[in-house]
């Protein structure tokens, strides 16, 4: 008999929850990690990224206290940076604490080191081979750098800015990218008064890749309206550290433009880390984007026993769906023919100011794909809490199919869109039609409220819209 049935290398959200899921199943489980147990989410990613977004948000609130009836005085609220990150550090360290009291509690077994695979499918750590039945690989994944964007100490990606050593915030930063990374973090900085310029390739500069442009276009207003410069089309050159700030040259519309500013983000995107570790001498297929190959109904590699979840594989690089994959991947080790993992009805969440949140098509896709709908929507500022929150920017927005048919789309922008997004990710996997959820109560004041509103006006009748 093997010492163990699987064994897990890497301990990011894809690693943690394989070990978690297969240990609570009673199989035997070794978990291999080179780092801090979390990955990337929980010590340099979603986590400490929503503690600065929450700081900022915090100092957003006291800056409009006044509208409340408090009056602060101008000028006496002042930003103490390090202990914004020791506060978000403290809420990292109390999960990485609880993650790996949990998993000594599920008896899973930890090897520290830097983990590869032999020729036999076996895991090796510092020249240990882990005799298991299985291997589930969870590499996960690294910043993407171009090149010409060298890092340094003023030049850095969303790893470095999340476990910031600065004594203070910057002036003037450019974030290069606009996508879920880059948008957050241009939040972040301008709400804590940093001018912010933000540079994406794409003619859209906020979200143009995947969001429902007009709900996306939400945020883009509200960012720009806060001091955001947002730069689409816009190809950056090789930066230039002058030792005191960085040159970022770029071009737009055949025209070379330049800004110097203190500091450079770069949130171009992810890669996954799967070079250097003997996957394909295993005999696992790697694609030529560096994805390990898999069957997504089982998360099966190319090699008998080897499955693989979370950034290393083609999908949409999300701890929750992450999650939703290792329980894929345990549950074929146990021959339960598992239901796989639909990545078109999966949530999706941008924590910026206003969020935005949204699962299913968008009408862009609806529209591509010749897919015949209706869409309704309704803002905020109709809505009593939105306006006793005080934050009445965004919009919901929902697609069905006509005559009462499905719900295909939900997207919404606003006041705590992740969390009132569940309910539009339950509607639309369940494929609820308007009238099913517009028979709804839903609570009177409260932001929800919106929804049933929305669901109402696809009868033809209204409330208060």
């Amino acid at each position: 008999m093997s010492e163990f049935d699987i064994c897990v290398l890497g301990g990011g959200p894809g690693g943690y929850a394989s070990a978690l899921y297969a240990a609570s199943a009673g199989l035997k489980v070794a978990i291999v990690e080179k780092d801090t147990m979390g990955g990337t989410c929980l010590n340099r990613g979603c986590i400490p990224a929503k503690g600065l977004l929450q700081a900022a948000e915090v100092y957003r609130t006291v800056g409009h206290a006044d509208t409340f009836g408090f009056k602060v005085p101008q000028g006496e609220t002042t930003i103490d940076w390090p202990q914004v990150n020791k506060r978000k550090q403290g809420v990292v360290d109390q999960l990485v604490k609880g993650l790996e009291g949990l998993l000594k509690r599920r008896k899973v077994t930890r090897f520290d080191g830097f983990g590869t695979m032999n020729k036999d499918g076996k895991v090796v750590v510092d020249g240990k081979v882990i005799d298991a039945d299985n291997v589930i690989i969870c590499s996960g994944s690294v910043p993407k750098v171009f090149p010409g964007m060298e890092l340094g100490p003023r030049v850095y990606t969303s790893d470095e800015a999340t476990n910031s050593t600065w004594d203070s915030l910057p002036k003037s930063v450019a974030v290069i990218g606009g996508g879920v990374i880059g948008v957050e973090f241009a939040s972040v900085y301008i709400d804590m008064g940093v001018e912010t310029t933000l540079l994406e390739f794409m003619p859209d500069p906020i979200l143009p890749i995947g969001t429902d442009r007009e709900v996306a276009n939400t945020v883009a207003r509200s960012l720009q309206k806060r001091g955001v410069k947002a730069i689409g089309g816009a190809k950056v050159g090789k930066l230039e550290d002058t030792g005191k700030s960085v040159k970022v040259p770029y071009e737009r519309k055949g025209k070379q433009e330049q800004i110097e500013v203190d500091q450079v983000l770069i949130a171009v995107g992810r890669t996954p880390a799967t070079s250097g570790q003997g996957f394909a001498e295993a005999g696992v297929k790697i694609d030529d984007r560096g994805f390990v190959e898999v069957d997504f109904n089982t998360m099966a590699t190319s090699r008998k026993n080897v499955y693989a979840v979370g950034d290393c594989v083609n999908s949409p690089g999300l701890a929750h769906v992450a999650y939703a994959e290792a329980i894929v991947a345990v549950k074929s080790i146990l021959g339960e023919n598992p239901v796989p993992v639909d990545y078109q009805n999966a949530p999706f969440i941008v924590y910026s100011h206003p969020e935005i949140a949204w699962v299913g098509l968008s009408e862009e896709a609806a529209k591509e794909q010749g897919i015949e709908y209706e869409v309704k929507k309704h803002p905020w500022p109709g809505n009593g809490r939105a306006m006793i929150v005080g934050e009445t920017e965004g919009m919901f927005k929902v697609l069905a199919k006509p005559n009462d048919g499905p719900i295909i789309g939900w997207h919404m922008s606003g006041p705590w869109a992740s969390e009132l997004m569940n309910s539009g990710y339950y509607a639309v996997n369940w494929e609820a039609t308007p009238s099913d959820v517009a028979h709804l109560i839903h609570a009177h004041p409260s932001l929800s409220e919106l929804i049933g509103e929305t669901m109402i006006t696809f009868s033809g009748r209204s409330l208060h819209g």
